[in-house]
């Protein structure tokens, strides 16, 4: 089976820089939530393939829009 590449097309999510700082701010520390993080990150690392954790990537963000 050929795996499909999910890289180029056009720009449909936007990101800023608050949003992002925001995000490596969450994941550090020793929170709760920045140790839920870290261990759901590095699961997701040594299961996933880079081209499958971008599509879970995608799949969250476009959820995560639709839920406002």
């Amino acid at each position: 089976m050929k795996q499909i590449d999910i890289i180029g097309g056009e720009s449909v999510y936007c990101i800023d820089e608050i949003q992002l700082r925001k995000a490596f701010k969450l994941a550090e520390g020793d929170s709760t939530s920045a140790q839920k993080i870290r261990s759901a990150k590095k699961i997701l690392e040594s299961d996933l393939a880079r081209n499958e954790r971008a599509a879970l990537a995608f799949l969250i963000i476009d959820e995560l829009l639709k839920s406002k």
